[in-house]
């Protein structure tokens, strides 16, 4: 008997793998009949009673509840001990035109508490008129004394206005914050170099030794010599007392701390409530149903807050526009990640949907599948195919796609700051990944020596 063709080959592996996809689609319409019972090969599984199933809900609820917490928690360890962030976050409020105004305007008032415009132009123009002026000019000159004052007034507002609108401003607001940042956290976690010491009893005081240590060096470098021989002093003089400050630290450390591993046990109450479950893919689904409401609940909470934040700090305090800018820089970055954490849930839920054993996702899955096999089979029948390639990939088509799964969750847990468009993209990034696997990849097929048209044809799983 003469080998079959390829093409024949071709057209019957088409019409086993059409006849496999009739049986897969009646299985999933006939789901809900019972199997016949087979004989066990051997002892059945012990199936997990319905203990797991509760354990899994409790673990699944505590994570849940954890995650709005971690999320705040761990905005705090990065507001609270990274000076560059939190100069980062600040930093463009420099730049803000209300933030702008509102500076210069309280800047002017200042000057205008401290210094009297109106009786400081009043006495020059007294002095002028002291000189032996005319009757004519002395009350011309009067007449100005109004005018000139409000141009003086008018004239500092500009000038202000024009060093807060400058890059100089900028530069001295940044560093403003670098220098306040680094001092809190210096004073949080008790760093003896801090310029301000908090002691046992709640006493807040001022340490010379780093402030004589700044001026002994300016001194020195000015070409003042003698400044050399002064010694290193330690003192410190208290200038206020206040119970509350241990407890501040006490919160700063506990921030630190749960910002650091708040997320983690969050997310490993999570995985470990879906390990635990009796029916995995049902968990999944529950357990990212349960993250996406906590993060519903923070971007909500946000939005909520900011609403007071502005009704309880304007007019009396900041202009309502400053006080919106301000709760939406130190917002902001908690917002982004509720937003991302959020679109991850829905993600993973509705991968772990299409992966799991349920009706309509099996019949996507079996349509997805015909579709690659009928590109597989049309580009071969053009005589374009992967090979050995394609056979190696599908032989480790289940380690493959593991890999894909395993960086893609890399990329989620690990890059920062995380975005929606991040998640999004990695999703993406993975599912064409894996299609170009499913398409590329090339089921072994065997053929006995002696065989004719009646040979069934094996295709190597």
């Amino acid at each position: 008997m003469p080998r079959p063709t390829n093409d024949e080959l071709a057209r019957r592996v088409a019409a086993l793998e059409a006849e496999n996809a009739a049986l897969r689609s009646r299985l999933d319409e006939n789901a809900t009949e019972p199997l016949p019972e087979l004989a066990p090969a051997s002892e059945p599984k012990h199936k997990r009673g319905w203990g797991w199933t509760l354990l899994a809900v409790v673990l699944i609820v505590i994570g849940a509840i954890l995650a709005p917490v971690a999320v705040v928690a761990s905005w705090a360890k990065v507001q609270l001990t990274d000076t560059d962030a939190f100069v980062a976050t600040y930093a463009p409020l420099a730049n803000d035109p209300g933030v702008q105004a509102y500076v210069t305007d309280e800047t002017v008032k200042v000057i205008q508490q401290h210094v009297d415009i109106p009786q400081l132009t009043s006495q020059v123009i007294d002095g002028i008129t002291g000189l032996g002026t005319g009757p004519v000019a002395t009350k011309a000159l009067d007449a100005l004394k109004a005018p000139l004052a409000q141009g003086i007034v008018s004239l500092i507002q500009t000038t202000v206005g024009r060093f807060v609108a400058s890059d100089a401003f900028a530069q001295v607001w940044q560093d403003a914050l670098r220098v306040s940042h680094n001092q809190l956290v210096a004073t949080m976690q008790g760093n003896p170099q801090a310029a301000i010491a908090i002691g046992k009893d709640g006493s807040v005081g001022i340490q010379l030794g780093p402030i004589i240590d700044k001026v002994k060096q300016q001194l020195v470098d000015q070409g003042i010599t003698f400044a050399s021989r002064i010694p290193t002093i330690d003192k410190t003089i208290t200038v206020a007392q206040n119970s509350s400050i241990p407890t501040l630290q006490v919160f700063y450390n506990l921030a630190v701390v749960a910002g650091a591993w708040l997320p983690w046990v969050s997310i490993g109450l999570l995985a470990l409530g879906v390990i635990v479950a009796r029916r995995r893919a049902l968990a999944l689904i529950g357990a990212a149903s349960a993250l996406a409401i906590a993060m519903i609940v923070v971007v909500s909470a946000i939005a909520i807050g900011q609403i007071v934040f502005i009704a309880s700090a304007s007019p009396k305090l900041v202009p309502a526009g400053v006080a919106t800018t301000l709760y939406t820089t130190v917002s902001t970055a908690m917002k982004d990640t509720g937003v991302a954490v959020l679109v991850l849930a829905i993600v993973v839920a509705l991968v772990a949907w299409y992966s799991g054993p349920f009706a309509v996702p099996r019949k996507l899955r079996g349509f997805f599948g015909s579709g690659v096999t009928w590109v597989r089979e049309a580009a071969e029948r053009h005589g374009i195919s992967t090979g050995r390639v394609g056979e190696w990939l599908y032989a480790q088509r289940v380690l493959l796609r593991a890999a894909v799964a395993v960086i893609a969750a890399a990329i989620v847990l690990f890059v920062r700051p995380l975005t929606p468009a991040l998640i999004i993209w990695t999703l993406v990034i993975a599912a064409v990944v894996i299609a170009i696997l499913e398409l590329v990849q090339r089921p072994v097929i065997t053929v006995p020596e002696n065989a004719d048209e009646d040979t069934p044809v094996t295709t190597v799983s």
